[in-house]
């Protein structure tokens, strides 16, 4: 029981990785418009961005007492990241001054003196710091916000409940401080969307383990009928061999025969045009042969045509030579372009 328990932990932690790795990738290609709740007297007005007309009026948000928000906001909040910019009156500022070298290190910095620098430990509190600045003897200093996360936490779980996306919770130290700080930063639709996630990649592995077990029991019922079947094949190859074992010997013979028989039927084109090259006379060129079965075809320039049909006849390997085009003669041309034809016979041996 304790190897299934182990095995069903590593899938679940598995799972929980898959999923969240899954949406984040979607996050990144799809990211949420963000609007942000500033705190101002009176309670929080809401900042749309540029292209859209934020509302006047002010509300409250998570105070036990706080009536039910304009439908304006809560439409504004549902879906996208939201960005709550507290008041600095809320927080504890301290500077920190680090060595230079320190600055790749900030989180484990900051995070290991929030109870020196704070009324509250680093599990009670919600902190960040702005952007290190140099000064001198290789130092930067480091400006940190923190407070409590029992004081956020009601508006942290307000925004929540209107489907928000995302939350971060940012301050500003001064009026003149160029970034704010941001203490807080929660993908809450990540989380959701990682669980359903997380769910169906489980059902899918399901389905996938029923679907191999399936197919193992398949393959070990279908593999028996196929063995049976192979040897019932082998049986019959076996049959078969034997029977051409005996009749061997009568076709090789046949084969041997066929072979003699198509090498004395069958006109050797080296033969040919050592027989060609021995009628034609030498004012004779030979621009074109074609050797189709038993049929020659040659076309060239001579200066008797009517004589090379009496040569072509004379010669044992060639018959019924004929013209099987009009003999031409061009202006370029030293003497008649012929086109004859003619039967080869089937004699493997040239004339001596």
């Amino acid at each position: 029981m304790a190897i299934v328990r182990s095995i069903a932990e590593f899938v679940s932690r598995w799972l929980d990785v898959v999923a969240a790795l899954l949406v984040a990738a979607v996050g990144r290609l799809v990211s949420p418009r963000v609007v942000r709740l500033v705190e101002e007297d009176g309670g929080f007005a809401l900042r749309l961005p540029k292209a859209a007309q934020a509302g006047a009026e002010r509300f409250r948000i998570g105070d036990a007492d706080a009536p039910a928000l304009p439908d304006s906001v809560a439409k504004a909040i549902r879906g996208n990241r939201v960005e709550i910019v507290l008041r600095p009156s809320r927080f504890v500022f301290r500077e920190l001054e680090l060595p230079r070298r320190a600055v790749d290190f900030l989180d484990g910095v900051v995070r290991a003196q929030i109870d020196r620098l704070t009324p509250w430990t680093a599990g009670d509190a919600v902190f960040g710091w702005g952007r290190p600045a140099d000064i001198a003897n290789g130092r930067i200093s480091v400006m940190i916000a923190a407070t409590a996360r029992a004081m956020v936490r009601p508006i942290l779980q307000a925004v929540s409940e209107l489907g928000a996306a995302s939350i971060a919770v940012l301050t500003v130290p001064g009026e003149r401080a160029a970034a704010g700080i941001k203490v807080y930063d929660q993908n809450v639709r990540g989380q959701l969307e990682a669980q359903r996630v997380g769910r169906i990649l489980l059902v899918v592995l399901l389905i996938a383990v029923v679907s191999a077990g399936v197919a193992i029991a398949a393959d070990v019922v279908v593999g028996g009928s196929l063995e049976s079947r192979q040897s019932e094949l082998a049986r019959q190859i076996n049959q078969r061999r034997v029977l051409l074992r005996a009749g061997q010997n009568g076709v090789a013979r046949d084969a041997s025969g066929l072979l003699d028989r198509r090498k004395h039927e069958t006109p050797a084109t080296v033969i040919v045009l050592e027989a060609l090259s021995e009628i034609l006379p030498d004012d004779t060129y030979v621009t074109e042969l074609r050797v189709e079965g038993s049929k020659l075809q040659i076309i060239g320039v001579t200066h008797d045509a009517p004589g090379l049909i009496r040569l072509i006849e004379q010669s044992p390997h060639f018959t019924h030579a004929t013209f099987f085009a009009p003999t031409t003669r061009a202006p370029t041309d030293p003497g008649d372009r012929f086109h004859i034809e003619a039967r080869i016979e089937p004699v493997n041996t040239p004339r001596s």
